[in-house]
């Protein structure tokens, strides 16, 4: 219809016509009407775009520990930067949890919870190796895209490469693994130990755990190949209360160095006998728990000296170590554990593959998931042909830092990451 005819249909007869200014009824309705189905459109548009379901991560995670407190909370900055931005491709992040505990029937739960009732969209957590191990089928059944960030045995990501199409949606953000593990002690026992402090009597003992079993005759056959001399190995049970026996055999084997493995173990307990035994030998190694920033008041001061590995300390490993330790600690309070650093970076690399995808279709992402490059919080992520994070040199790294005076943490090795002196026991000193 042309605008001549528009008008003439509705234009008023001679007789009854009014003034340019008045509306008259059916002019009125026509503007209401038009006025109406502007605003549904817009209605429409906009509910189109508000009702976009958001990404659903989903986080197994002990929650009742630090590391899965920690998790959760660096999942939280990595979410609010990316849904600042608008979300991923126009999709804003939500978290759901599930509490696997430390026990593999929990954990399997924990995935099923996730997977079948929450639909997540992918799974960012983990803690326990033994606890993962047992979830892997459960993901893979899922068809779920895992970055796992707190269990370290190999066997995890071993699985992709024996299965790569029942296995691919496995990949491992931190930590590094049990091996590489193993290789940043031996580095610390060759470098500091023996070459600085001139210390090659050393002794081993971890807790009875799957990471430990697979870290602790890498560490012993590399350890003994740098020059020390193992005067003693021993795993003792992840629920022992009373280290007594066990330390008055470190004083007897003429060690000068104990080297501790454990996470799930008593760190605390461990800490508290060595120091009211007045233990005449200097302890450090990997003591997940004595990571945790509280870790030196929980134990009223008493892991004094003790060297615990880090996989990052507010240092500029990369542009952004510092800038993550300083917003996490202004929201808890708290100086972050390991889990918190994959926590975040998976988040990332996810939000980063999805873009690089153009779509969240799961094997889209998975592909480009295995070509991520970017600055995590201890070093360069980019994941091998294992799905597993890479480690050494630019990449992440075995750190070790010293609780000394007041609490404070001093990182020791390697040398040039270097903060400060090492001290030794209080009732060692000359």
């Amino acid at each position: 219809m042309t605008d001549s005819l528009r008008a003439d249909a509705f234009r008023p007869s001679s007789s009854h016509a009014v003034s340019e200014s008045s509306s008259s009824p059916v002019r009125m309705k026509m503007r209401l009407a038009a006025v109406a189905m502007a605003a549904s459109l817009s209605l429409v548009s906009g509910l189109a775009i508000g009702q976009q379901k958001p990404v659903k991560i989903g986080v197994p995670t002990a929650v009742q520990l630090q590391v899965g407190r920690d998790t959760q909370e660096a999942i939280k900055i990595a979410m609010d930067e990316i849904n600042a931005k608008g979300g991923v491709l126009g999709r804003k992040l939500e978290m759901v949890v599930a509490d696997e505990t430390e026990n593999p029937e929990t954990g399997i739960s924990a995935i099923k919870k996730l997977t079948a009732d929450e639909k997540a969209d992918v799974l960012i957590g983990g803690y326990t190796s033994g606890v993962t191990l047992a979830q892997l089928p459960h993901i893979s059944q899922a068809k779920t895209i895992y970055l796992g960030i707190g269990a370290a045995s190999p066997s995890i990501t071993a699985k992709v490469k024996q299965d790569y199409d029942n296995y691919k949606y496995i990949f491992r953000t931190g930590p590094i693994n049990a091996a590489h593990q193993a290789r940043g002690v031996v580095n610390f026992i060759s470098g500091m130990l023996i070459g600085e402090m001139g210390y090659k009597k050393i002794a081993i003992v971890g807790e009875n755990a799957k990471w430990v079993q697979d870290l602790v005759p890498v560490l012993k056959k590399g350890a003994t190949e740098v020059g020390a001399e193992i005067k003693m190995t021993e795993f003792f049970d992840t629920s022992t209360s009373d280290f007594s026996p066990l330390l008055s055999k470190v004083r007897s084997s003429g060690a000068q160095y104990l080297i501790v493995i454990l996470s799930h173990a008593s760190s605390d307990t461990f800490a508290k006998q060595w120091h009211d035994a007045r233990v005449p030998i200097p302890y450090g190694g990997i003591d997940v728990k004595s990571q945790d920033g509280d870790f030196f008041d929980r134990v009223g001061g008493k892991s004094i000296s003790e060297i615990a590995a880090n996989f990052a300390v507010r240092a500029p490993l990369t542009p952004k170590t510092i800038p993550f330790f300083d917003e996490f600690q202004k929201r808890t309070g708290r100086v972050p554990v390991y889990t918190a650093f994959g926590a975040y970076d998976s988040v990332h690399a996810y939000a980063q593959a999805v873009e690089r995808a153009n779509s969240f279709e799961t094997d889209a992402v998975i592909k480009a998931l295995e070509k991520t490059s970017m600055p995590g919080i201890g070093g360069t992520l980019e994941y091998d042909e294992t799905h597993d994070v890479k480690a050494g040199g630019k990449y992440m790294n075995l750190l070790f830092a010293q609780w000394q005076e007041k609490g404070n943490r001093v990182v020791v090795w390697p040398k040039e990451l270097r903060t400060g002196q090492v001290i030794m026991p209080p009732w060692m000193k000359q």
